[in-house]
Parts: structure tokens; sequence; C-alpha cells
């Protein structure tokens, strides 16, 4: 049995009474692992039809599963790689269908690495609208870069700021926005020693003040109509419902829709609390029809490139970009769609944008913007990780078709150069079962290999 702190077994005691022995006897099994499938990339049916672990269906969200038994290597598995699924805590998976996310959105994640509920988010808008994933710790904002790219998020701009600085570049304009505040993180205790060594009643104090602060700034971004999302995974009331009582004694213009709590005891995972709000007046209090978010107003911020560190792309540099396109892929945006969507950063970069954003977000730090192509040098076009793992508007014309168990896919995905039929030319994908986890550079009978260093793996069973 884990051996937790003494003031927190005692004040659950006093929060779940009778339940507290079915609680506290959860933490002498071992925690419970899920995934949540990319629906992006695959439909659940045919992850299903392929998944190699034996697992159940999750109670928190349609699109995830509780793992059955240890499933060893399953983040080096190429299945992974490829995106097909993401690694998420069970209970957490309920923030996804607690927000209420249609297609066409502007969502906002506040809080978002490493990425998981982002993914989520993002597979429910399916590739429409913008979703803006902001994480205050740059290495942080890094990785989740990473795992959005890896998930084949296309429609994302992933930033590095305070949430005051979000706030003010955009006062109410997202449909959508998701606080899953920095906690004490008692529903990790089940798996992680150091939240029980760094746990204190003094540290659920401080957490709870500066998680209201962060709900405020969040609360300024969203629009008459939309709704706002506060989720911890923790259990203590001054975190949970007391930041959300707070809130609403200070906050006329919203409402609670709804609020939950999971315990180990109640439902598969390690717990989490999720609210939502809704904002029903601006903050002079002024009474507005509530209307959906389609419907609701939109704050523009003004003209110029939606790119803040790019501008629109020439003709030259287009040229390039689309033969290369065309060469590589059968199915893409048509050249009137793509032109408008093309932009061209200072260092050559050139970045695929299927999305609008007011140019307050100019403001902010920013480590991802839509799906990079790739870079331009000496007339060509050398294309990126990114435009080869995206996940809608591009099919490949050819590509390096491999089995996900055979001894070529590890030797590609330990970084290696492999064999290929020597009729293969140019830049091409490599398939996974059909599903792309990389690509490399085919030349006579060999395809040297573009895998990011950072995504290789070491070795794989």
């Amino acid at each position: 049995m884990i051996k937790l702190p003494v003031e927190f077994e005692s004040r659950m005691k006093t929060m779940l009474g009778t339940d507290y022995d079915s609680f506290i006897n959860c933490y002498s099994l071992p925690p419970v692992r899920g995934l949540r499938v990319n629906t992006l990339k695959i439909s659940k049916d045919d992850f299903l039809k392929l998944c190699p672990w034996e697992t159940k269906q999750a109670d928190t969200l349609d699109e995830g599963l509780i793992l059955l038994r240890e499933a060893e290597h399953i983040g080096t598995h190429p299945y992974h790689i490829a995106g097909l699924f993401y690694m998420q805590e069970p209970s957490a998976m309920s923030v996804i269908d607690r927000a209420d996310i249609r297609p066409s959105m502007r969502v906002l994640d506040m809080c978002a690495a490493p990425g998981g509920k982002s993914g989520g988010v993002a597979a429910r808008m399916s590739g429409s609208g913008v979703i803006v994933s902001n994480e205050i710790v740059p290495s942080r904002a890094k990785l989740l870069a990473q795992n959005l790219e890896r998930l084949g998020v296309m429609n994302s701009v992933v930033t590095c700021a305070r949430p005051d600085v979000i706030s003010s570049a955009f006062p109410q304009y997202f449909d959508r926005v998701l606080v899953d505040a920095p906690c004490s993180g008692e529903g990790m205790f089940r798996k992680d020693e150091t939240a029980i060594a760094e746990w204190s009643p003094e540290h659920v104090r401080t957490c709870a003040l500066r998680q209201r602060a962060i709900l405020e700034s969040a609360a300024e971004c969203v629009i008459v109509g939309g709704k706002l999302i506060y989720s911890t995974c923790t259990f203590s009331y001054e975190e949970n419902e007391g930041v959300i009582e707070s809130f609403l004694n200070e906050h006329q213009e919203f409402e609670l829709e709804c609020m939950d709590r999971l315990y180990p005891h109640t439902s598969y995972g390690e717990g989490h609390f999720v609210a939502r709000l809704v904002r029903i007046d601006d903050e002079s209090g002024s009474n507005h029809a509530r209307r959906s978010a389609a419907e609701a107003p939109r704050k523009h911020g003004g003209s110029g490139s939606p790119v803040p560190f790019a501008c629109s792309i020439d003709k030259k540099s287009f040229s390039i970009v689309h033969s290369f396109l065309e060469d590589t892929f059968m199915r893409t945006p048509n050249e009137h769609e793509l032109l408008p969507r093309t932009h061209l950063t200072d260092d050559g970069r050139v970045l695929y944008v299927p999305f609008e954003i007011g140019s307050a977000v100019k403001k902010l730090r920013i480590i991802s913007f839509g799906t990079e192509i790739g870079s331009i040098c000496k007339g060509r076009l050398k294309p990126s990780h990114s435009i080869f793992m995206c996940s809608k508007g591009f099919t490949a014309r050819n590509g390096v078709y491999l089995s996900s168990d055979c001894a070529e896919m590890r030797t590609f995905l330990s970084g290696n150069v492999i064999s290929v039929d020597k009729s293969l030319k140019g830049y091409l994908p490599v398939y996974a079962d059909g599903f792309t986890v990389g690509f490399g550079k085919a030349v006579d009978g060999t395809l040297k290999n573009h895998l990011p260093k950072g995504l290789r793996v070491a070795s794989l069973r």
C-alpha cells in the first residue's frame, strides 16, 4: 500500500464518508493505463481491428480505451509513432467530452502541454477551425508542438505565453477555452511518488490562488455564448469547487452548466475534476440572446499576414512549392486554395495555414504555426516531417510500404538507411501497415533516412 499524507487521508475521509474505504483500497491496485484513438488518422473501429493490445472501452470518452494488460514498448510502437493513438490517463479524457467541441470552432487550450487534451479536441474539430495550444514553459511547449505534429493536427498554433498576455491579445475571441490547471496532483498519487512528496496543505492553497488567476485570464477570452472548461487532476475542494464558486461569485456573466468529480473507485483512471461554464453576458452585464458559437460575433485582429513571422509567398517560391506538392502528392488543395494559405518565413520555411486568426497573435511567442511544408534552398524544396505526418489534404503518390513488425521498419525507426526498389525516386513517406511514420529520400535503391533525430528509436522489439 502506498503511504499517503496523513492530512490528505483525513480530508478524504471527511469528503467521502462511507465511500472512503472503496477509495483508499484503490491505492493497493496498479494504476489504470489508457489510450485515446486519434480519429484524425483512423476510426476507432479500424484501430480495434489492428490493435495488438488487449483493451476495453473507457467510460469517459468514446474514443478512449483501457489497456487490460501491461503493454511493453507501446511508446515506441510504429502505430504510436504514426500518431494513431495518444497515451492518456483515462479520467483526463473526460475533459474532451465535456468541452462540447464541434468543427469550425475557435478553441484555446490555455495549459496544453503535453498535448493530450489539445489532440483530442483537434480530432473532434476534424481539421476545421483553429486551436491555439499554449504552454508557458518553453521546453514543454516544444514537446506539445511535437505531439500535435505526430497526431497530424494541421489547424493549430502552439504558443508559449503567460495567460494574461493571451487574454490581452484575444478578448472575447474563442468559442471554447480549456484550462487544465496546474494543481497539487492528488490524482497522480497512485503512479507518481514525487506528487506525494511535494504535497502539503500549503501547496494546495498556493495552487488554488494560481488556478484562480489563470481562470480569470482565460475567462476574458470567451465569446458570449462560448464555454469555459476548467479541470484538475486533484481532489481538494479548494482547487475545484472552491475555485469555481469564487469565480462565479465575481462573474455574473458566467453560469455553471455542469460539474463532475471522478475518483479511482468510481471510474477508470486516477481521478479528475471538470466544470463547464457558459458566458451569457458581456462584461458590462448587458443581456445578449444566447447564441451558438457559429452565430457569435467575431472580433478580427486587423489586416495583413495571419502569420506574424512570415509573409505571403512570392510567385517564384510558390511555383517551387506547388511543383513539389504535385509531384509528391496525388491529392492536395488546388492552386487557388493553396496560394492564400501558403506563407514564407524570413528563414525560408514554407508554412501551410488552413485557418484564419487575428493579427493580435503577433503579441505571443509562437512555437509552431499550421503545418510546415519544408524549406526552400537553392531553388529547391526540402520537405519537412510535418507535411508527411499531416492527416488531411495530402495523399502521397508513392511510398515505402512496410509491415509494422518487420526488420526494415525497426531499421528505419532507428534512423538508418533501408533498401528500396530502384524505381522509387525522390522524397517518399514510409508506411507502417499503411500509416505514415516518417520519410526519406530514395536514391539508387537506397532510402536516405529523414526521420528527425529526436524521434528515432534506439531499439525496438
